[in-house]
């Protein structure tokens, strides 16, 4: 049964679940509904930890719950959301305060009001806000002035989280700065051809498209000042004061202050209690294989699994946790 699982994982790290590509969202619909054994997992950016993370993630989920999970790269947080609300998908990856915008029906959900269709499976790591640059002249956020900054993907939580640290530093779209929505890897590769003069990325680190950029640039990492991080975290209970450490990528010899948003699970609130009871188990109960392969998840714990979470639990994940001596509420 191990070696079963870890060639999934295997696979899941070096293919990054190729069955997802090239499959529309239509076509996952037809596939859930043709199929209660098939569920639709929607991640991120191929480039981002999300569709990595998820891959892992489903090997263990799929083994657990007797299903089969598939994992589609998608925009990220608020794609995946509404993917849950429309029946695209059953699970998803979502960063905590875009699940919190949702619930509340605010901020990308104001037009189509509160979005309570899924629920909460647990949190899983912290994402770490990250201004990457090739301009050793842009040596903080007040920098980007006058500039072209790519604040991420369309439906993703990563313009939300730009457009909080753009407004912490009076920066005004438009008017002192022009932003672009691009995926990471789009954003890379705007860098390097000089279409764009930083980007922000949101994901666990090390991030591999990151990784990646530095193999062939000269990368900075922009720090977030003490007080605006204290300014952020005032305005928005979602965000943690994170440093990403000297050593976190090949050749950072300092560290970077910034913040950072937990990551979590979630699924349709529609799915029965065993199954989603099982799901969990699939995450949780396999820590140590996943945080072996992947160093962001380091921190990833049943004790962990409900901080930060705001929008309620499904009860099957509730039941899980309460096992585990963890409360999760489900109201």
């Amino acid at each position: 049964m191990k070696k079963r699982i870890y060639a999934m994982l295997l696979a899941a790290v070096m293919v990054f679940g190729v069955s997802a590509c090239g499959t529309s969202d239509t076509e996952k619909k037809e596939e859930a509904v043709a199929s209660s054994a098939i569920l639709n997992m929607g991640t991120g950016d191929t480039e981002g930890s999300y569709y990595a993370f998820g891959n892992l993630l489903a090997a263990h989920m799929s083994d657990a719950a007797g299903v089969t999970v598939d994992v589609v790269s998608t925009e990220g947080s608020v794609a995946n959301i509404n993917g849950i609300h429309e029946g695209i998908y059953q699970l998803g990856l979502a960063q905590a305060d875009v699940m919190s915008y949702a619930w509340n029906g605010i901020i990308p959900f104001a037009r189509d009001g509160e979005m309570r269709s899924f629920r909460a499976i647990g949190g899983l790591y912290e994402e770490a806000l990250q201004i990457v640059t090739l301009d050793e002249n842009i040596q903080s956020v007040g920098d980007l002035r006058g500039k072209t900054v790519s604040v991420g993907g369309e439906n993703s939580g990563v313009v939300i989280n730009a457009m909080n640290v753009l407004d912490a530093y009076g920066l005004r779209t438009g008017e002192d700065i022009e932003t672009v929505t691009m995926s990471f890897g789009d954003s890379v590769e705007a860098m390097k051809t000089g279409k764009i003069d930083a980007a922000f990325i949101v994901s666990g680190t090390p991030t591999n498209v990151v990784e990646d950029l530095i193999t062939t640039e000269h990368v900075y990492l922009v720090n977030i000042d003490d007080e605006k991080v204290a300014e952020l975290q005032q305005r928005y209970p979602y965000y943690n004061k994170h440093v990403i450490l000297s050593g976190t990528y090949t050749g950072l010899d300092y560290d970077v202050t910034t913040v950072s948003i937990q990551a979590a699970m979630i699924v349709s609130a529609d799915m029965a209690e065993e199954d989603v009871y099982n799901l969990t188990a699939g995450i949780y109960d396999n820590v140590e294989n996943v945080s072996a392969i992947m160093q962001r998840a380091i921190d990833m714990s049943v004790e962990n699994g409900t901080t930060g979470i705001s929008v309620p639990f499904h009860p099957g994940a509730a039941k899980y946790f309460a096992e585990k001596g963890v409360y999760a509420p489900t109201e």
